[in-house]
């Protein structure tokens, strides 16, 4: 089966060389037994791509089934994985299949599978290894044929590095890799998938379809899409219920999204997943960005308090150095240079500065994980599961976070 047959029978919209990089890997594996790891941002589409690789593999006509690991409770991931005996834990009145005996003979999908506890990755490292798996309070091994594909929007090599993910388990899963590029890297893609998403809400809607301006094409474009195709989505269908006029400029696009005319920083997020680039997210690499210009500016001030207290060749340095060479970074106004009444020379700027004045900032970044967890927490009244979709992370996620950081709530 070619790309363009692919993309027509999962519905898949773009042209651009990374996306049918993807697709061509996806349909090569399809055929074969290997197990698939596919690595994107939240919202690229991963999920159609186990389906991909499921539907026109050699398990086609077995059982599918799609579990995202972030939004099962760490006490309960093993039971729903592997099943339980009855009287096992709390609450266990009967035995239970898991999904490794319910799907055996097809494809298992675990998205968010960076999510998974420490012990559960033990046993699913069994299973890929060995194909033998115990029920959570049983004895009893039990053989399973299972294809596994994987999926995660987080980079594994760094868990990996910070004790949260097994070595081990990572090279098993990695057989075969499948990137998926991110929305602000697939250029006129963009603009395809917007015409997609609006001419589909107008048909099922019964009402007209609308039309970008060229501007509101150039805005598209340029918008970063940090929510990916899901949130282009989104946008597509509010721009069709709310725009006045079918023609939408980039003016009345702006309006109805005011967020599309942030293009933010420069995209941050690395080119690879899988290339043992940073996890740090943009939020973070932000704050990081501020802490180490505060600390540049306190170093340039002390630099410069040091300079003029001492005689570099000999001369004074006041002498050498004219006052109007040098300007606070951000301001207009120079660096005054003078003696005082005790022959010191003394550096201000437009609002003064001397040798004691320092700007502490903690540059952990879990202090500011913590401290936007909590603000999270605040805005929403302790509602958990709209503090995590807020902070663009799971529900189980963020209770976890609020154990690992002690957080009242």
């Amino acid at each position: 089966m070619d790309i363009q047959s692919i993309k027509n029978r999962f519905g898949i919209i773009g042209n651009a060389p990374a996306l049918n990089h993807a697709i061509s890997i996806a349909e090569r594996v399809a055929a074969t037994n290997l197990t698939v790891l596919i690595t994107g941002e939240s919202g690229v589409g991963k999920e159609v791509f186990s389906h991909i690789i499921h539907q026109i593999g050699t398990r086609k006509h077995n059982p599918f089934i799609a579990v995202n690991c972030g939004a099962i409770p760490e006490g309960t991931i093993d039971s729903e994985l592997f099943g339980h005996e009855k009287g096992s834990f709390t609450g266990a009145h009967d035995a239970r299949k898991g999904y490794f005996e319910t799907v055996n003979g097809g494809t298992i999908f675990l998205d968010e599978i960076g999510e998974l506890p420490i012990g559960t990755q033990a046993r699913l490292l069994r299973v890929l290894e060995s194909g033998e798996y115990i029920r959570v309070g049983s004895s009893k091994v039990i053989k399973t044929d299972v294809r596994l594909v994987a999926a995660t929007n987080v980079n594994l090599q760094e868990a990996v590095r910070a004790g949260k993910f097994r070595e081990d388990l990572y090279y098993r899963l990695s057989t075969v890799p499948i990137y998926i590029p991110p929305l602000r890297e697939r250029g006129e893609d963009i603009y395809l998938l917007f015409r997609k998403f609006s001419t589909d809400f107008s048909e099922k809607n019964k009402i007209p379809s609308v039309k970008l301006t060229d501007d509101a094409k150039e805005l598209i474009l340029k918008y970063p899409w940090p929510g990916n195709v899901r949130q282009l989505k989104n946008v597509a269908e509010q721009v069709s219920i709310l725009a006045m006029d079918k023609d939408v400029t980039a003016k009345e696009l702006a309006q109805i999204v005011p967020d599309i005319t942030d293009n933010r920083l420069p995209a941050l997020a690395e080119s690879r997943y899988n290339a043992g680039g940073s996890n740090f997210t943009e939020r973070e690499i932000l704050y990081k960005l501020i802490f180490d210009l505060k600390n540049d500016l306190n170093d340039l001030k002390q630099f410069v308090y040091d300079v003029t207290k001492h005689q570099v060749t000999g001369a004074p340095v006041q002498n050498q150095i004219q006052s109007s060479d040098f300007r606070m970074p951000g301001s207009n106004q120079p660096v005054i240079i003078s003696q005082s009444n005790t022959g010191q020379p003394v550096v201000m700027d437009n609002k003064g500065f001397n040798e004691s004045e320092t700007i502490e900032e903690s540059l952990s970044l879990m202090d500011k994980e913590r401290e936007l967890i909590i603000k999270a927490l605040k805005k929403h009244r302790n509602k958990r599961k709209n503090a995590a979709d807020d902070l663009g992370i799971s529900e189980r996620t963020l209770y976890r976070k609020i154990k690992e950081y002690g957080i009242e709530i």
